[in-house]
């Protein structure tokens, strides 16, 4: 079957022209759909203007990330799935790269995220987690060159990613709770306890616009990421281990106390309580399997800064 990428999509016209361009000048071919999340700007009219290449998935409203993609796989089945961000532009060689990855042993494939500000230094190259689940952008702020000796990470970021297909069904795809942000995270973990396993492709390069959609420091961001930290806090069980509990507490606790000093902004306290609630009652996730980083607090913390920064 042939690859397919995916760009999930809501109101990012001014984005567009330049992530389908870059994927008309790659040197493997590639299907290319388009997921729209009931955008109300001019998306769905330019994109069948001036890419007609480009399948149009429209779902009339705005399911969230993992949702949409869930839905084109099943609507618009390929093999392998690529994953990209509207906000982004390939180097032509990306999904070439994407593809030599792959091997007998490999499901998953994490492309590398290009600060576009500073387009020598990593925004992510997929994700990692500590043993409390706090999520991050692998290899972000290194120069380009580390990510070719570097070891693979967990999963591959939803804005770079490649799935084979059996692999992502079986698992089940994205959890459709999970509207924006650690999607991606919590299919990873899913993924490693399964034994599917990462590798990545240090030159399957892509600009990317960091958090063009909400913005960095918005209080929707910190909302959606805030609601997803406490869901799979709890779906995963991290604060049944008091060791853990405690770490969670001061480092969320830091956290939020930062949003609400720095950016006026409590709404990731709300987002996490609801993330919480929402968590409960259903069938919980082991981590049997995930390689997680074995980092103390005050260096995921220093870790987070960095990202914010």
């Amino acid at each position: 079957m042939r690859p397919a990428v995916y760009i999930p999509n809501y109101n990012g016209s001014r984005h567009l022209e330049r992530v389908l361009r870059s994927l008309r000048e790659q040197t493997r071919p590639a299907d290319v759909v388009l997921v729209d999340n009931g955008s109300t700007d001019d998306s769905v009219a330019l994109v069948r203007k001036e890419f007609p290449e480009v399948s149009v998935l429209e779902l009339g409203r705005n399911v969230g990330f993992g949702p949409a993609i869930n839905r084109a796989v099943r609507e618009r089945p390929a093999d392998p799935l690529i994953l990209l961000n509207n906000d982004t532009e390939c180097e032509p060689q990306f999904i070439e790269a994407m593809l030599d990855a792959l091997d007998e042993s490999t499901q998953t494939v994490a492309g590398v995220l290009v600060q576009e500000r500073s387009p020598g230094l990593i925004d992510s190259a997929g994700v990692v987690a500590d043993r409390t689940l706090m999520g991050f952008d692998y290899l972000h702020g290194e120069p380009l060159s580390v990510a070719r000796a570097a070891p693979n990470p967990l999963g591959p970021t939803g804005g770079a990613a490649l799935y084979r297909r059996a692999a992502f069904e079986a698992v089940g795809g994205f959890d459709e709770r999970i509207f924006l942000y650690y999607e991606d995270l919590d299919l990873a973990l899913r993924m490693a306890g399964a034994g599917a396993h990462c590798r990545l492709a240090p030159e399957a390069r892509a600009l990317h616009a960091y958090s063009a959609s909400l913005g960095a420091k918005s209080g929707e961001k910190f909302a959606r990421t805030g609601w997803s930290r406490g869901y799979m806090l709890r779906r995963y069980g991290v604060m049944s281990h008091p060791s853990l509990a405690l770490r969670v507490l001061a480092c969320e606790g830091a956290i939020c106390a930062g949003q609400l000093l720095f950016d006026r902004s409590a709404k990731g306290v709300g987002g996490r309580w609801r993330g919480w609630r929402d968590g409960g009652g259903r069938e919980p996730r082991d981590l049997d399997g995930a390689p997680l980083l074995d980092i103390s607090a005050r260096q995921a913390l220093a870790l987070r800064r960095r990202r914010r920064g």
